[in-house]
């Protein structure tokens, strides 16, 4: 059962033995053993709670000591979401004071383990779940959640998420922890956030045997009845939900790209596997110059992979370079990609649309390491989602040819990451300037230790609605990820780019997101796509509404 998310302790028609126990069941009123004694006398708990009252520091205590007790990081996820089924104040209060620590538990990497398994570990369910079942009925679906002010949607039809593929209904894990970032890493308020999963089915064979499975039990719906089941989800949200931002979120690249397109002018909407991670890339491309010497303008990008993430990240390199005055066909040809089969270029007749603007041309090349000895990129960006693509034979070459390669390892989880930071500083002498999209611990090689950096859009996506919140934007543009790009790259330290991290500490990410906010929201304001009043202080505007996890006292 989903609890509404505001149980009015002021309503005389709940008897107090009622109140208690719905006040123990309701996640965003519950304080657990932190209730005071007056508390417990008014509002009919007396019993149901151990005698001590707890401080919240208390709580944090035996919260960590039981996560850390942990056998394994799928029990240590099982144990934070409990937490979050049952206090959510709690649960952001641990996450936001342990970022670095809890951050890859809650989501990327062990999120992908935890999608795996999702019927198996089911505890309680988070969110709206639409299939085709629901067709003319979406709106009441809708309406069937219990708060009004919805203002972010995270949306998913779990066909590829995160390297592992299609996981049907079990994708529901990403728009959980999405949204549970844009709190953490954002502070936007958890009760505006809702999760959903459109289950149009699922083609793994390993998923329909599975007697736990709990997604529709049917193949993939395709074609017109799947646009049309998105169509009337969008309608539908613009309807009961007005003012929310729709992000879509591990779609394949034939609806990605293509539900993007058609919405793009018609909602206030983005991907973030083509846009939020575009722009963290962009952001690390940014300061890995101060370690280079060589300027974006300068720089010549091979990407391993030619999906959504990696299309994405070469058009806003495209329009970074536009903006610094390069014309943009000259910008696009310093952008090279190797898909699955060979070098994208112009003699191909298989190539999909979204590649065709980088189908430059050349003669064929069929391997990455052929592709690296002949271009001579400046930038290796690896958004491929295979394990190893990066060899010591390609990183080794990547550092004859530069002072200081630039390798992104950016697929996930960890175990489809291109290379490790590892691997990336030992085969080039230590002369890599390397970024992850899973995280790494820090590399000691000699007398110098690297802390690499990890180019996760939650650096990202949170500030850009939290900045969509504050303006009130009725669309979301592709400026406003070239603007949260510069500000992110603008947070980097000279201490950060010393130990060879190209973006800020996750300490510091309620900051980053809030000044990202504010670009994006003085983005929608230029561009006269603002709801709200332009504040006279965007930045302080931004940060009054960001989410504190506090309890409330409720006599």
């Amino acid at each position: 059962m989903i609890v509404p998310r505001f149980l009015d302790v002021a309503d005389e028609t709940i008897r107090p033995a009622e109140m208690g126990i719905r006040l123990l069941h309701d996640p965003v009123m519950n304080k657990g053993s932190a209730f005071s004694l007056e508390e417990r006398r008014r509002l009919g708990l007396l019993g149901l709670l151990p005698p001590h009252v707890s401080t919240i520091e208390e709580q944090i205590a035996r919260v960590l000591g039981n996560v850390r007790a942990q056998p394994d990081d799928l029990r240590r996820y099982v144990e934070m979401i409990s937490l979050l089924d049952r206090n959510e104040t709690l649960f952001y209060k641990v996450v936001m004071e342990n970022l670095e620590e809890m951050m890859p538990i809650i989501y990327t990497p062990v999120v992908g383990k935890a999608c795996q398994v999702y019927g198996h570990i089911f505890r309680r369910p988070r969110g709206l779940f639409i299939t085709r079942r629901e067709r003319g009925r979406v709106r009441e679906v809708l309406r069937h959640w219990p708060n009004r002010g919805v203002r972010v949607i995270v949306v998913t039809d779990g066909e590829r998420i995160l390297g592992l593929g299609d996981l049907g209904a079990n994708g529901m894990g990403i728009p959980v922890g999405k949204l549970s970032l844009y709190t953490a890493c954002a502070g936007v308020h958890p009760a505006v956030t809702l999760p959903i999963t459109l289950d149009v089915g699922t083609n793994s064979a390993e998923l329909l045997a599975d007697p736990l499975y709990l997604g529709m039990r049917e193949n993939r719906l395709r074609g017109a009845d799947y646009d049309e089941l998105v169509e009337e989800f969008v309608l539908a949200v613009q309807e009961v939900f007005p003012h929310a931002l729709i992000q879509w979120e591990d779609f394949a690249n034939h609806n990605a790209f293509r539900v993007l397109e058609t919405y793009k002018d018609r909602a206030c909407t983005f991907n973030d596997d083509v846009q939020g991670t575009a722009a963290v890339t962009l952001a690390g491309l940014c300061s890995s110059a101060a370690l280079t010497g060589l300027p974006l303008k300068e720089q010549r990008f091979l990407f391993c992979g030619a999906g959504e993430a990696a299309i994405g990240i070469g058009e806003l390199i495209v329009a970074a370079l536009a903006a610094e005055g390069l014309p943009k066909a000259e910008a696009a040809a310093r952008c090279w990609f190797m898909d699955s089969k060979a070098l994208v270029e112009s003699t191909r007749r298989d190539l999909q649309e979204h590649k065709r603007a980088f189908a430059h041309d050349h003669a064929p090349i069929a391997d990455l390491a052929s592709a690296v000895r002949e271009l001579k990129p400046t930038a290796l960006i690896g958004v491929s989602g295979k394990k190893g693509q990066f060899t010591r034979e390609i990183v080794a070459e990547m550092a004859r040819l530069n002072r200081r390669p630039v390798i992104f390892a950016l697929s996930n989880p960890t175990d489809n990451s291109e290379c490790t930071a590892e691997q990336a500083y030992a085969w080039s002498e230590g002369r890599a300037v390397f970024a992850s999209g899973s995280p790494f611990g820090p590399v000691r090689r000699g007398d110098q230790t690297f802390v690499p950096g990890q180019g996760n859009n939650a650096y990202i996506f949170p500030g850009v609605g939290l900045g969509v919140i504050a303006s009130g934007a009725s669309r979301v543009i592709p400026e406003m990820f070239l603007e949260a790009a510069r500000t992110l790259a603008a947070c980097a330290t000279k201490e950060d780019l010393a130990v060879g991290r190209l973006y800020p500490a996750l300490s510091r990410i309620q900051d980053v997101s809030a000044r990202i906010a504010a670009v994006v929201a003085e983005a929608a304001h230029a561009r006269g796509l603002a709801g709200e009043p332009r504040p006279e202080d965007m930045l302080a505007h931004v940060r009054s509404l960001q989410y504190v996890p506090a309890y409330k006292t409720y006599v």
